[in-house]
């Protein structure tokens, strides 16, 4: 989470295809997050250096400064380039850079999430005695969130938009503003990324007091990065916690996921009231196996899901679709102790097999949640589903660290699980 407030600029030093080196000149730890001209991107570790021909000792000398002090790497995916303005970008071009808020750093009313919501078009630029106005023209979908007097993103720099017209909005640019951003080389014709105020689409959906609370957890609610962020992930699952993981390449989707073995009836509603999504079990395929719960027949969905026979829990007493009894299904799934006698099939709970290798075998939520319970010392079964719109679409990644924050739950990117788990 940022503010957009924009105290450096940076200057890309190279692009080499799907990979930007940019000069920023401060110091971001690989797996960190780093927002440049509003896109929330990942630090790459530097690449490792070639090793050097053995040489005669020498006297010690002072540690030199790193070649790569003050530069960041980062990969820009195929999805981020067709959303955003680095489809265009290039060696030289400047970008604003920020660093995500920490704890105690002052937040002044706009919240940046760095998932930009479209790109627009500067259609005029017109100079005033307190600075100088920009009109910018963008997607339909989202001038419609746009409300005057409220704030907006532009390329990572929080404003206030001054008017909103038919097809259109305008911001001041102050001189501050044009000063310590690339916002002072805006002309006609230019390309800017675009985000709406996280602070006004939460407000407007009745999520006020959620909103407060989030706020006062953002070190440990929206989404996380690096190797922090995923002990803190870790560490929610351990306690009986749900956390969001976001997969923007494979499925492009995200899902809330639990752990079996701490699965109470209140996650099993919120997971149907809330996350809206199809509520499955990834499981260590041996445990499914074990208890002698067989794949399904046929081919399969495009991602490759290996989808085992439905179960009810055979103890039960009701029909097997209550949240108290698929909990309790699903924990029993989790049991050591568990034999096959113990499930009905076909039933209301749907197990997933998890490839041997997780995350390093095949990219998706199935190995993800698996490889979290593991990580956490759990029994390897847990519990996912997606996260949808009210809608009924599928949220994407602005709306998942908004649900995010709105219940106070962790978001991780599953290639962060890939790099540090």
């Amino acid at each position: 989470m940022f503010t957009g407030r924009i105290e450096h600029t940076a200057t890309v030093a190279e692009v080499i295809g799907d990979v930007l080196r940019v000069k920023t000149g401060i110091s971001v730890m690989p797996g960190g997050a780093v927002c440049l001209d509003g896109i929330r991107l990942t630090a790459e570790p530097a690449e490792p250096a070639e090793p050097a021909e053995p040489a005669e000792p020498a006297e010690p000398a002072e540690p030199a400064e790193p070649a790569d002090a003050g530069e960041v790497r980062v990969v820009v995916t195929e999805e981020t380039r067709r959303r955003t303005t680095l489809d265009r970008v290039a060696a030289g071009t400047t970008m604003n850079v920020e660093l995500p808020i920490a704890a105690g750093d002052r937040i002044d009313g706009h919240l940046v999430q760095g998932h930009v919501e479209g790109v627009g078009k500067v259609l005029r630029v017109a100079a005033e005695p307190a600075g100088r106005r920009v009109w910018i023209k963008p997607p339909d979908r989202l001038l419609a969130k746009l409300v005057a007097k409220t704030s907006v993103a532009i390329d990572g720099v929080s404003l206030t938009v001054a008017e909103v017209l038919k097809d259109r909005f305008s911001v001041v640019l102050v001189p501050n503003t044009l000063e310590r951003t690339t916002l002072a080389t805006l002309a006609e014709g230019d390309r800017v990324n675009l985000e709406s105020d996280l602070l006004v689409r939460m407000a407007r959906d009745a999520q006020g007091p959620e909103l407060l609370r989030a706020v006062s957890r953002l070190p440990w609610a929206g989404q996380l990065s690096g190797e922090i962020g995923v002990q803190k992930v870790v560490a929610q699952i351990a306690a009986g916690g749900g956390v969001v993981v976001w997969d923007p390449t494979a499925e492009n989707e995200g899902d809330v996921v639990f752990a079996a073995e701490r699965y109470r009836p209140e996650a099993m509603t919120f997971l149907l009231t809330n996350a809206c999504g199809h509520t499955t079990i990834p499981a260590a395929a041996d445990v499914l196996e074990r208890l002698e719960i067989p794949p399904m027949p046929g081919e399969g969905d495009r991602q490759g899901t290996a989808m085992h026979v439905s179960i009810d829990l055979a103890s039960a007493t009701g029909t097997g679709v209550s949240a108290a009894e698929r909990a309790a299904t699903i924990r029993r799934l989790a049991s050591p102790d568990a034999v096959p006698s113990d499930f009905l099939r076909p039933g209301h709970v749907f197990p997933l097999a998890a490839r041997p290798g997780l995350l390093a075998e095949r990219l998706g939520h199935t190995e993800a949640t698996v490889a979290l319970c593991r990580a956490a010392g759990l029994a390897p079964v847990g519990v996912c589903c997606e996260v949808m719109r009210p809608d009924g679409a599928m949220a994407g990644p602005a709306d998942l660290e908004q649900f995010a924050l709105r219940w106070e739950l962790p978001m991780i990117d599953i290639h962060d699980l890939v790099r540090w788990l």
